[in-house]
């Protein structure tokens, strides 16, 4: 949960390994209206394609094609929020660094205009 806004699904994970996946998949799932389902996309770091992640069944994940950041929305969401409201900054350490990242994560959530243009780009369609 972010400390700021209360917002977030409450999961911070130093390590992006397939356990850090799982949790997060499980984290996500509880957050997903019953009878629901959500669909995640997602690059193919090993850690997203292991045999031994746990997807939950309200989960669907959709595979990007390897080596193609261009075509994953996070990517632009990520280099926004670097260009916009993480760029310059020194923190003290790791607790002031997430909370740089929520600070900018709760600017960007609050313009959803941000993440519909990235959803909305013509090179993200038609492959």
């Amino acid at each position: 949960m972010c400390p700021k806004s209360g917002k977030g699904l409450g999961l911070v994970v130093p390590s992006a390994d397939t356990h850090a996946m799982t949790l997060h998949l499980a984290d996500i799932s509880q957050a997903v209206d019953h009878g629901a389902d959500a669909a995640i996309i997602f690059d193919q770091a090993g850690w997203h394609i292991s045999k031994s992640l746990a997807v939950p069944d309200n989960i669907t994940l959709l595979p990007l094609p390897p080596r193609s950041p261009k075509l994953n929305p996070a990517e632009n969401i990520w280099q926004i929020m670097r260009d916009t409201w993480r760029s310059n900054q020194v923190v003290a350490g790791y607790g002031d660094f997430l909370a740089v990242c929520f600070e900018a994560w709760d600017r960007l959530v609050g313009q959803p205009w941000r993440i519909m243009t990235i959803g909305m780009r013509a090179r993200a369609h038609g492959f």
